[in-house]
């Protein structure tokens, strides 16, 4: 009897201590889980081979492994191609609004990338206000600031979007110097048009054209 006491004994001992242990071998597996540094945790080879993560968007990655974008990160995604100053800027919603305002977000944007093909290329000016007020024997380029629309504009903001992704470097112009609306050109201008430019296509009341 004595002897079957000590075994029963025995297999308790063993037991409390098989518990104890579990319980605390347990605790230290949370324990690092919970205190391990970010910079320890296994990265997806994908977020680190990708250089548009800052050192800071790397190391915002939860335990579960989905990517923490930053803000740093946002602005470079955001980043103006073109860097114009508040003149120009203006200049250009105006032009857009006073081309375009009843016009979708695309023939919008379109006036833009025009304005903005115009000081890039070699046979206009440098600046987008000089380009929107350039004249030609004495006739504005763009009618509304001819005929004063330019001026009595107000820009909606639909058009301070189209303007910010044209400067953002969107472009869907195909290399557009020229845009006349058909419907409201005399003939003579017209026939200016086709002898002398490069038809690409219509959007809107707009056809557009290049040099050939």
């Amino acid at each position: 009897m004595m002897y079957k006491r000590a075994v029963a004994g025995l297999v308790l001992v063993n037991l409390l201590f098989l518990v104890s242990f579990l319980c605390v071998r347990g605790f230290e597996i949370n324990f690092e889980a919970v205190y391990s540094p970010v910079n320890q945790l296994e990265l997806d080879e994908s977020i680190i081979a990708d250089k548009t993560v800052s050192a800071i968007g790397i190391a915002d990655v939860a335990a579960s492994g989905q990517r923490v974008v930053d803000c740093n990160i946002l602005e470079k995604e955001n980043e103006l191609i073109y860097e114009l100053c508040d003149e120009d800027i203006e200049a250009l919603c105006r032009i857009v609004e006073a081309e375009a305002g009843s016009e979708d977000d695309e023939g919008k944007l379109l006036v833009a990338n025009v304005v903005l093909n115009r000081v890039e290329d070699e046979s206009f000016p440098d600046t987008v206000t000089e380009v929107i007020f350039q004249t030609d024997k004495g006739v504005a380029q763009f009618s509304p600031v001819s005929n004063g629309r330019y001026y009595e504009v107000t820009i909606s903001e639909e058009t301070r979007e189209a303007v910010e992704r044209a400067l953002s470097g969107e472009d869907i112009s195909e290399g557009a110097l020229y845009f006349v609306a058909r419907g409201y050109a005399d003939s003579s201008k017209m026939s200016w048009f086709e002898a002398n430019l490069e038809y690409l296509f219509n959007h809107g009341g707009h056809e557009f054209y290049t040099t050939d």
